[in-house]
């Protein structure tokens, strides 16, 4: 994510951190990297000629010349007004009304509707909300069959659609049946077509004014770049909407889409697609998304995935045993699997402040089928070498191995990992450093 933005824009930065005291033509000079960055990106030219218009003013004062860190005090005026730009704080899914309440998504065929919907159902249990899931798409095939899978997947209701059925019939009969099952959310999958024309726009104000909708979100494609932020700025003209969810973000190396959209179409982000995964789904914060873009981490971020991901029961056990020093290798496998739950440890990793910039973390590509082998082998093992590794010897090993469909080496590489893990708990415990975090793996 941002990759190729945030590389630019860091050796602009480093220029700047080079001076020891900055003249307006360093500054000119530093804000045409910008400039040239941005543009790269795809962000919109009427948004990037603002963008650094605002800076340069900030800049070329005295809160800049005057300070004894200057380039650091240009990263510090970059970042906010980049989170301006982006809407400044995080707009929250309008849910406000009599329930059940509706929320419509909308967008081209492709952006991801369907997939987003059950990402978004998911959301909104953890937040203790009952979802109904309404299949308005009865025009592509099996798409009311994917989403009914989808809803199995994720524990939430689906309409019984069909697809001989009106989508506004579906939006009303659904909304019926809401009200007696005692739901309290609709979300409303709607067809959508290869390109924007009146009969899709028809079609869904039709919709709009059967269940009146609390929030109308968008579904785009971040990939798209300025075709996403130009569709913004035309389904906002139509249906008024009430935000955009901007999906793949994972793969968009440039970003422009997220920094254009809000000051194009005056409309919020409200949540980012993350992964292809029913809980690769994130809240957008422009502050955090600034601070992603300059490569300073999302440390807020982090802590929520931790603290969605993570078995607190588990973790105060865990804790205790580190104290010990009674890590076994069940809790090596345990700690591994709640890890994988929080996502691709690269994309972990970049999140901690400082990280992003490391060459080798872009060069870091984690197999997740190490996890699964790692698992594999521990749950090859007896209760016994779990707990006592040291009992494992060669012929241990080579049934071990037999058991995981995995090799000797594997398994003797797994036992090195937990043993130096051993060794640092042991170290960190000594020096007094009692805590290591909950439910994080102390390496």
């Amino acid at each position: 994510m941002f990759d190729n933005l945030t590389d630019k824009l860091n050796v602009a930065f480093k220029k700047l951190k080079g001076h020891g005291k900055l003249t307006e033509k360093n500054i000119e000079a530093g804000l045409k990297d910008v400039r040239l960055a941005l543009l790269e990106a795809d962000v919109h030219y009427k948004v990037v000629k603002d963008l650094v218009a605002a800076i340069r003013e900030r800049a070329i004062g005295q809160e800049v010349l005057d300070s004894l860190t200057p380039g650091h005090q240009v990263v510090k005026i970059v970042n906010e007004e980049l989170t301006r730009l982006m809407g400044s704080t995080h707009e929250a899914l309008c849910l406000t009304g009599r329930q059940p309440v509706a929320v419509m998504l909308v967008g081209l065929q492709g952006s991801g509707k369907t997939t987003t919907a059950g990402k978004l159902a998911k959301f909104l249990m953890s937040q203790h909300r009952r979802p109904y899931l309404v299949p308005a798409d009865p025009y592509r095939p099996a798409a009311i069959e994917q989403l009914k899978k989808i809803g199995n997947q994720v524990g939430a209701e689906v309409f019984p659609a069909t697809q001989d059925m009106d989508p506004v019939d579906i939006c009303r009969d659904a909304l019926q049946l809401a009200h007696q099952m005692g739901v309290d959310t609709l979300l409303i999958d709607t067809a959508g077509r290869l390109h924007i024309d009146e009969a899709l726009m028809a079609e869904l104000r039709r919709i709009k004014e059967t269940v009146h909708p609390s929030d109308i979100l968008l579904v785009a494609d971040a990939m798209t770049g300025q075709d996403a932020v130009n569709m913004a700025r035309a389904f906002n003209d139509d249906l008024d909407i009430g935000g955009v969810i901007l999906t793949k973000m994972e793969g968009d190396a440039r970003g422009g889409a997220a920094i254009s959209i809000k000051a194009v179409s005056s409309k919020p982000i409200k949540f980012i697609g993350v992964g292809e995964k029913l809980d690769a789904l994130e809240p957008f914060h422009p502050d955090r998304m600034a601070s992603r873009v300059l490569g300073m981490g999302d440390i807020l971020s982090l802590i929520e995935k931790a603290q969605t991901s993570i078995d607190e029961k588990k973790a105060l056990e865990l804790e205790e045993k580190l104290r010990k020093s009674q890590f076994t290798l069940e809790d090596f496998r345990d700690q591994m699997i709640q890890i994988r739950r929080m996502g691709p440890l690269e994309d972990l990793l970049a999140m901690i402040p400082g990280m992003g910039k490391l060459k080798q973390l872009k060069q870091l590509k984690v197999d997740d089928g190490e996890f699964v082998r790692i698992t594999a082998m521990i749950d090859s093992m007896t209760v016994e070498e779990r707990r006592k590794h040291n009992i494992i010897n060669a012929s241990r090993r080579k049934r071990i191995a037999r058991g995981s469909g995995t090799t000797v080496q594997e398994v003797n590489q797994l036992l090195k990992s937990y043993v130096q893990v051993q060794k640092m708990i042991k170290k960190l415990n000594k020096s007094g450093l009692r805590s290591l975090g909950r439910g994080m793996l102390p390496f």
